[in-house]
């Protein structure tokens, strides 16, 4: 079995010593294939650390499995956060991870997957094979073999409906791809069975590296929780989900952050779209960051040192649906965020679909039923009901496709050109669209005013890549003022 990721792509002696300390903070970042034993692990792995003549890096495991390795049933390198570079880059291969995480292979196969990149499949499979050791088909497989090994611990399903719902076409398949890629039959695997979700629902323990600033995590989420949509209650967020074939309710114990995981209770219409509800809930929640990385950055700034301090591993919240993301930034749009959260909260009762959830009972309007009668339910200028209109119109006919697989400028391209969208609009849905972690929010209002206290001149832009993180300390620290002088 021979490297199959060019040496320029992993530093050989920085993998090495990762895994010689057995550093969590690297867990989904490269995995370890060892020849001697044909396995692949995640760096923390517990076992001894084999000999460096022995071991080659690679960045997914989709390319350890495509040379031959199986994964470690000891460490379960698929049970980790997933790699910051998704995020922090943005070049084909970035932003190809990020689509295939959210299932569009499987929905749309390797054709639909390229035709949204802008590439042909034959050029986006010699691409990410260079670059990753693997095509687009053994990257999707390897998510579907993450997806049923979950369903096999965590429920009691039947192993023909687990390989249906994790994109498999056949029985066969699916038990040959077990086999290949954990070393056991799927009954064997389904023997080290810990937890067994409640009838209807899958309980997941969702991975971060820590630290997660729960305190900011909570005020962002209740104060722009939409009545009826979303609901929080203590560390418990709970919100519908706009998936690809039906509505579910998901509920997320934020409280275990520390412990280096987030706990999620699904409700799906339709168990093939759980990649899906996993990749979004990760990206809203920005469970793939590596906060001592940016924590380090940005305290090398003194005056941002204190906040950072003060509020370690803040996150940048990313987006469950970018045609939702959109319309409720338009409607809150020069008012408040309580008003804005009444705007938005009557539009659901209205135009939502209803869903049975704790303290939930509406999904977000989708984009068509904005289109269709918004008009009739939106108040304020009449110009701002028609741009937010007309952008409905334009997301639900496929004129603007807003997903994760897009480069930032041309998010910010296709966002401009709609009418009533501005740079700080473009700027603030982009960030959160791609969980772009570099975006320098110089225009908002709040920023503004949070940097001028500390007498900070945005326009130096001192905090690349980090600039959105920066930001967010900067909301946060303009947050905590207005409550210290409320509660004064």
């Amino acid at each position: 079995m021979d490297p199959v990721i060019a040496a320029t792509t992993l530093d050989f002696d920085s993998c090495y010593r990762a895994i010689a300390s057995r550093d969590p903070r690297f867990d989904g970042q490269f995995v370890t294939a060892v020849r001697t034993t044909g396995i692949y692990c995640r760096p923390s792995c517990p076992a001894r650390t084999p000999k460096a003549e022995n071991v080659s890096f690679h960045l997914t495991a989709a390319s350890a499995q495509a040379a031959g390795y199986r994964a470690c049933r000891r460490c379960l390198p698929d049970a980790v956060p997933g790699s910051p570079r998704w995020n922090r880059e943005s070049d084909l291969t970035a932003r190809t991870m990020r689509l295939i995480a959210d299932g569009v292979v499987d929905r749309d196969g390797v054709g639909g997957l390229a035709a949204r990149l802008g590439y042909s499949s034959r050029q986006l499979s010699r691409v990410l094979t260079a670059e990753l050791g693997a095509g687009p088909l053994a990257l999707a497989r390897a998510h579907r073999a993450t997806t049923a090994r979950i369903l096999i611990q965590s429920t009691s399903m039947p192993f023909s409906d687990i390989a249906f719902a994790s994109g498999f076409n056949s029985i066969r398949q699916f038990n040959d791809t077990i086999g290949e890629v954990f070393g056991v039959p799927p009954g064997r695997l389904r023997a080290t069975r810990h937890r067994d979700s409640p009838p209807g629902e899958i309980t997941l323990r969702l991975a971060l590296r820590p630290p997660y600033d729960i305190d900011w995590c909570t005020w962002f989420l209740g104060s722009h929780a939409v009545s009826g949509v979303e609901h929080l209650a203590g560390t418990v967020y709970t919100r519908t989900l706009p998936l690809p074939r039906g509505p579910a309710v998901a509920e997320v114990e934020l409280a275990t952050a520390a412990s280096g995981f987030v706990l999620a209770n699904l409700r799906l219409a339709d168990l093939r779209d759980l990649p899906a509800a996993v990749a979004r809930l990760r990206h809203l929640l920005d469970l793939d960051a590596d906060p001592e990385a940016v924590d380090a950055a940005l305290a090398a700034d003194p005056v941002l040192a204190p906040l950072v301090a003060r509020s370690p591993g803040i996150r940048l919240f990313g987006s469950i649906d970018g045609s939702e993301l959109l319309l409720r930034t338009m409607i809150g749009q020069q008012i408040s965020v309580a008003a804005a959260r009444t705007h938005q909260s009557r539009l659901a009762v209205e135009l939502g679909d209803a869903v049975d959830g704790p303290g939930i009972t509406r999904a977000f309007p989708t984009a068509r039923a904005v289109a269709d009668r918004g008009a009739e339910i939106l108040t304020g200028p009449r110009a701002r009901i028609q741009a937010i209109v007309a952008a409905a119109a334009a997301l639900a006919d496929g004129t603007v496709d807003l997903h994760p697989g897009l480069t930032r400028d041309e998010a910010r391209t296709r966002l401009l050109a709609l009418r009533g969208v501005g740079p700080w609009t473009s700027h603030y849905v982009a960030m959160r669209l791609l969980a772009d972690p570099d975006t320098l929010l110089d225009t908002d209002l709040v920023i503004r005013r949070a940097a001028s206290s500390l007498g900070i001149d945005l326009a130096e832009n001192r905090w690349s890549p980090w600039a959105s993180y920066a930001c967010m300390h900067l909301w946060n620290h303009a947050v905590r003022g207005s409550a210290l002088r409320s509660a004064t």
